[in-house]
């Protein structure tokens, strides 16, 4: 998810990708980026980024 929304996806579009609701997509990228210790989806993709988690 994170790789996606670096992308530019929005929660709808990765979604209806993954035939889930965007509360659903909200929930993980939230849990993300807690768990990346990030204020925001942005920061956290960019932090997955700089660990190298997303490839």
């Amino acid at each position: 998810m994170l790789r996606w929304t670096g992308e530019g996806k929005t929660a709808d579009q990765i979604a209806e990708i993954l035939m889930l609701s965007p509360s659903a997509i909200n929930f993980h990228l939230r849990k993300a980026m807690q768990k990346l210790d990030a204020p925001n989806k942005i920061a956290a993709v960019v932090r997955a980024i700089f660990l190298n988690l997303l490839f």
